[in-house]
């Protein structure tokens, strides 16, 4: 019989679910496909979040003659079969795991993308900005697939009610269960249904108790209501940023009573160079070797790195300077606040103009008077740093110095101006 997730396939873009943004009426592959203007595009986001459904769905739509390649076994023969056809008709070609495309194939793809002969939809579960060489990436348009939204999920689920055999009925409490045991996947929630179905009667009401038997996971009373698994790991993130040690352990016993070590591992990752940051920068270390210790011995003995690296943790001093700074570039640079590379740093000019360029190590203190920000931005400030920590405030007094030689005073100091 045919699986419950295949039967509730998307059919067309519109049964796609959680990205209006691209499939709305007036979303850019909604608008591709009513004027006929066939555009390449990249689609990035996690994995079972719909790309290739999306990219199969919008190949079918086009009527385009539609070819699958994949970037890790295919190899460049079998491109150029593909693109030999273009001497007789446009083709559009889906390329999944457009990140691992080899150069001497992007190399030949590059003229059929410029001229229009090829239309690409690449896929990637990885950042597009970061993964994907730019000359590809420069000839396409970059969508990002987001996160299914609890609701999302919980539509699915309930429209798939309607395709089981059993008459049965979901709790709002048995919705919620499912869609965290599912990681907002509507492929392993509609899975769960379907497994419910098959232990419920007709009439009956699925539960969080009989989810969490159907997950696997161990059926244990953690709070007054479920397990509340990602609301343990938040509760355990703000114990340490709070400097709780007894809360951070409290929450730390709860999580690792649920047996998921990778998950508490990659949260106390996050927590270290989130909260904890430049006020002690060896804690990122200190995880990475604490998570070693804890994936060789596995429970119940990683209980013990665990419990050493919570409490130092919680009760190192805190900063969250450095990513709070990263975030407002981001801000700016997505809000258009950007200019030109200053000459004196941009290797175009200095293949001509070599001399320009300011040697830094070559000075005392390996500091120089040379601006290196857009002249527009010269007074913009993103990095503030605490004098809360013995590190940090070594790096304020390095940051002070630094200003004084290049001879002004960034937005945030006494005046914020050049001097």
């Amino acid at each position: 019989m045919e699986p419950l997730a295949s039967r509730m396939r998307p059919k067309t873009l519109k049964d796609v679910f959680g990205q209006d943004h691209l499939l709305s009426k007036n979303g850019v592959l909604t608008k591709m496909l009513e004027k006929k203007k066939w555009l390449s595009f990249i689609l990035y986001g996690p994995p079972g979040t719909g790309k290739t459904t999306i990219a199969k769905l919008f190949a079918e739509a086009s009527l385009l003659d539609t070819y699958l390649f994949n970037a890790s076994t295919d190899n460049k023969a079998k491109l150029k079969d593909i693109l030999d056809t273009t001497a007789y008709h446009d083709v559009l070609i889906i390329v999944d795991e457009i990140h691992r495309m080899k150069t001497d194939i992007q190399d030949y793809l590059l003229p059929f993308l410029e001229n229009g002969k090829a239309i690409m939809i690449g896929l990637t579960t990885l950042n597009p900005y970061q993964s994907i060489n730019i000359a590809i990436r420069s000839r396409c348009h970059l969508y990002e697939i987001k996160s299914l939204e609890d609701a999302d999920i919980e539509k699915a689920l309930r429209i798939g009610l309607s395709y089981l055999d059993a008459d049965i009925k979901l709790s709002k409490d048995a919705i919620s269960s499912i869609i965290r045991s599912s990681n907002h996947e509507i492929r392993s929630a509609l899975n769960l249904l379907e497994s419910a179905a098959l232990v419920l009667d007709d009439g009956q009401t699925l539960t969080t108790n009989i989810v969490r038997r159907l997950a696997g996971k161990p059926q244990l009373s953690l709070d007054d209501h479920e397990d509340n698994y990602y609301e343990m790991l938040s509760a355990l993130q703000k114990s340490i940023r709070g400097s709780d040690v007894d809360a951070s352990l409290h929450y730390l016993a709860r999580l690792i009573t649920l047996g998921d070590l990778e998950v508490i591992l990659r949260r106390l990752i996050v927590i270290a160079y989130e909260d904890i940051g430049l006020a002690n920068p060896t804690m990122g270390q200190k995880v990475l070797a604490a998570s070693q210790a804890a994936k060789m011995t596995g429970f119940p003995e990683a209980r013990i790195p665990l419990a050493t690296l919570v409490v130092d943790m919680a009760l190192s001093p805190k900063s969250n300077t450095a990513h709070i700074a990263l975030d407002q570039a981001i801000a700016d640079f997505q809000a258009g606040h950007t200019g030109d590379i200053p000459k004196h740093i941009d290797n175009k000019y200095l293949k001509t103009h070599p001399d320009a360029y300011h040697y830094p190590h070559n000075d005392p203190g390996s500091i120089n008077s040379e601006q290196y920000l857009p002249q527009n931005l010269i007074d913009i400030t993103y990095y503030q740093p605490k004098n809360e920590s013995a590190y940090e405030n070594a790096l304020l007094e390095r940051k002070k110095l630094i200003d004084q030689i290049k001879g002004y005073k960034r937005k945030g100091d006494s005046d914020g101006t050049k001097k």
